[in-house]
């Protein structure tokens, strides 16, 4: 019997060892493939979808922005791409949602009692930070691009024949031709159907008040761009002879003179910085849509701020009087709803480890590095002597290139995510849930 529990005895200790190995950071690549592996039909079902109705839209709105009542086409065509980023945000939204179902973390919620979220409440979550960081990273340039490839698709040579005959027809130029004064009425529209469905959706009121309020944000600022644009192209001359800029640029050259290698050491830092950006902050503003989407995070400003010594502030702000603390409420609505829960995931974020980040971001820039190879050989294998056969191959090689690289993306996110929640509740922590805040305690001066 004694050698026999001594036998028995590694043997039960082989699911820890096994199980700590696997919460490795350095386990992420293959936690990765094991969620694509486990989702991959959902993902690629999702994502056609996506492309399908992206593809529509953007071949509806190259149509409408060429013909009669150029100005009322071009409102529509705005509408339409501002449909065509709500799909991206969908889309993106979808992905991660169905594969969540295999993360580690999500199967300990589901035995600790917790309730399975919609679709919907996850999309409508999330739509207004997406945005945010849509916008702000540039990632809207890949569907603007897409909307001037549509254009010059439906005719190739219309550019060439513009040059000969020395017209312009708008090939391309369908998101950057909107009159500035319809520009300026379509975005008064637009902010206030912002406004109203801004404060519905911070009021906790309305099933699709976020995605609402999204859609409006991002139709107030596209048709904004081109009032801008205008704006800022009459008064370029005026800009650059303004008193701040023009000291700035006799500081810069006093700089560039008299500081030894401050040349250089700018220069240096133009070189490197689009590389930090593409390798640290992208795959971070990914990874935060990623939290967004799980849930962990928190619409209150209490719970981004416990733990912390913040936490003491608000304590004595809930005991001050009411209409102090109904001011300050009405002050930062604002803004904690759009930049509480990006603070606060990027505070979760921070709780998997260097080693855990590091190796995502690694993982992030090898796989666009590989989808530019893996289109390149798509090129390569389908290439044809045959004039313009490249229109046939150009959509299946690009459909392939991203799906592989969106899908393997959003499994490597949602490891990520199930890596850093799962050793945080391990370790004793607190879950990277969106935890409730406890019901505020009566005033005691009111």
């Amino acid at each position: 019997m004694s050698g026999t529990s001594a036998l028995a005895a590694p043997r039960q200790d082989a699911a820890p060892r096994r199980a700590s190995w696997t919460l490795s950071p350095y386990a992420l690549p293959l936690n990765a493939l094991r969620i694509l592996a486990k989702c991959a039909l959902p993902l690629i079902l999702w994502f056609s979808a996506g492309r399908l109705v992206r593809w529509a839209l953007l071949l509806l709105a190259a149509t409408i922005s060429h013909g009669s009542w150029y100005q009322a086409r071009l409102v529509v065509v705005m509408f339409l791409f501002t449909l065509v980023v709500m799909t991206s945000l969908a889309t993106t939204v979808g992905m991660l949602y169905v594969v969540r179902e295999a993360l580690l973390e999500t199967q300990a919620r589901r035995a600790g009692g917790e309730a399975k979220e919609s679709l919907l409440n996850a999309l409508n979550r999330t739509a207004l930070v997406f945005a945010g960081i849509y916008t702000t990273w540039g990632f809207v340039k890949d569907d603007v691009r897409a909307f001037m490839n549509m254009d010059l698709l439906r005719a190739p040579t219309q550019l060439f024949d513009d040059a000969v005959k020395g017209e312009h027809s708008g090939v391309m130029a369908g998101l950057i031709s909107l009159d500035p004064k319809v520009s300026l009425v379509t975005m008064a529209v637009a902010y206030l159907a912002k406004l109203y469905f801004g404060r519905r959706h911070e009021a906790g009121n309305g099933r699709f008040s976020g995605i609402m309020a999204t859609f409006a944000e991002l139709a107030f600022a596209f048709y904004g761009l081109n009032a801008l644009a205008a704006a800022v192209g009459a008064r370029s001359d005026w800009i650059g002879g303004r008193t701040a800029v023009a000291a700035w640029h006799d500081f810069a050259a006093t700089a560039e003179a008299s500081v030894p290698g401050w040349k250089e050491f700018w220069g240096l830092v133009g070189e490197i910085w689009p590389y930090v950006i593409d390798a640290l902050a992208v795959p971070l503003a990914w990874l935060t849509v990623g939290i967004l989407v799980y849930g962990a995070y928190a619409e209150d400003t209490r719970t981004t701020i416990r733990g912390t010594r913040l936490e003491q502030a608000a304590e004595h702000l809930e005991r001050t009087h009411n209409w102090t603390r109904l001011a300050l409420a009405k002050l930062s609505a604002g803004w904690t709803s759009r930049w509480i829960p990006l603070l606060n995931s990027l505070r979760l974020t921070v709780r998997g480890g260097a080693p855990l980040f590091g190796l995502f971001a690694l993982c992030y820039v090898g796989l666009g590095i590989g989808g530019d190879y893996l289109g390149r050989a798509g090129d390569y294998l389908l290439a044809s002597d045959t004039p313009y056969f490249w229109l046939v191959t150009v959509e299946p090689v690009g459909y392939v290139k991203d799906l592989v690289v969106t899908a393997v993306t959003m499994c490597l996110v949602a490891a990520t995510f199930d890596l850093a929640a799962t050793r945080s509740r391990l370790e004793g922590r607190a879950p990277l849930t969106g935890e409730t805040s406890e019901p505020d305690r009566p005033s005691p001066s009111s």
